[in-house]
């Protein structure tokens, strides 16, 4: 049976660090503060002016060198981002012309944190159908101009990066496994950016209102849900392939926070050294977190030819999915 293989990944951070002792001198937090609830130390921030499109389309080079293709053997591209360079046209419009990606169909996804996995499976159903032949994923984010510094339990979490994947159709028994996507929109309050939208327009009275035009998050809240839907996803994903956790290899969590990604691993029995964690460098990128991650651990030979990967992550939807891939 053919599979969607990864043949190729691909990252961008933007050159300026923002380290958590800059922070301290324009918002009510601490260096140690930011340590101890989130693990992140920096994050990266874009130069004035770019946007999610700037980032995206050196990943998404960067992800076709790595798989030996140029941009025109692309048929789709997809864009994951809460971040587009604006509401028209997509930014996946944007990045394909900025890639020269002439033959490809171009859309977005967002699914917050997780749009890496809606991306994955959303490739994984374009390549089985026979719709698409090689799929580009980007999941990219500016967010440093979305934030309110009055918040520091959400202004400190966000950084900018873009991470992008290469899938294509094999018949050699590797490639994506299995993936599974759920929501719950009745959460859709515990983590969302109210304003911008058809609902709440920017106006000339709301502009200056932070209540709805900055990332809100009930801290302990989707700390709770994110564990315990994390884990099961995670759990899903090996049954429905019949493996247990003691066969994967590596796992790459959406980077939300390393609390998190310790209290799931810790349920779900995995060993602390077979997570990959990157945010105390790069914070949470939302839908570029898995995808940076992932091309790290490629990069640095952490993830082997044959290796059994799992991807799992949960954000604002509330969405959460995971996916169980065959190096």
């Amino acid at each position: 049976m053919e599979r969607s293989r990864i043949v190729g990944t691909g990252h961008f951070l933007p050159e300026k660090i923002q380290t958590n002792k800059e922070i301290e001198a324009f918002c009510d937090t601490t260096d140690e503060w930011i340590v101890q609830r989130t693990g992140i130390r920096q994050r990266h921030r874009v130069a004035e002016g770019e946007g999610s499109s700037d980032i995206a389309a050196p990943a998404t080079l960067n992800a076709l060198e790595a798989a030996g293709m140029e941009p025109q053997d692309i048929d789709l591209l997809l864009c994951c981002t809460t971040t587009p360079d604006q509401i028209v046209p997509a930014t996946a419009c944007r990045v394909q012309e900025m890639i020269g990606a002439t033959n490809a169909a171009a859309m977005d996804l967002n699914a917050a944190c997780s749009g890496f996995i809606y991306g994955i499976s959303t490739a994984d159903a374009f390549i089985k159908t026979g719709q698409a032949k090689n799929v580009a994923i980007v999941g990219t984010e500016v967010t440093g101009n979305r934030l309110s510094w009055e918040r520091r339990d959400t202004a400190v979490l966000f950084g900018d990066g873009a991470g992008a994947a290469i899938l294509t159709g094999s018949e050699n028994g590797r490639g994506v496994l299995t993936s599974h996507l759920w929501c719950d929109g009745s959460g859709l309050e515990m983590l969302w950016y109210p304003g911008g939208g058809s609902k709440i327009p920017v106006t000339h009275d709301n502009l200056d209102d932070f209540d709805i035009h900055a990332v809100q998050m009930n801290g302990q809240g989707v700390f709770r849900r994110a564990v315990g839907d994390f884990s099961g996803a995670i759990e899903k994903a090996l049954d429905s392939a019949g493996f247990s956790i003691d066969d994967v290899d590596i796992m790459v969590p959406h980077q939300a926070n390393t609390r998190i990604i310790n209290a799931v691993a810790q349920k779900v029995g995995l060993p602390e050294e077979k997570c990959v964690v990157n945010m105390d460098r790069v914070g949470n990128l939302i839908a570029g977190s898995i995808p940076v991650a992932l091309d790290e651990a490629v990069r640095d030979g952490r993830i082997k030819e044959g290796a059994l990967v799992l991807i799992a992550g949960f954000g604002a939807g509330l969405t959460w999915g995971s996916a169980l891939i065959r190096w």
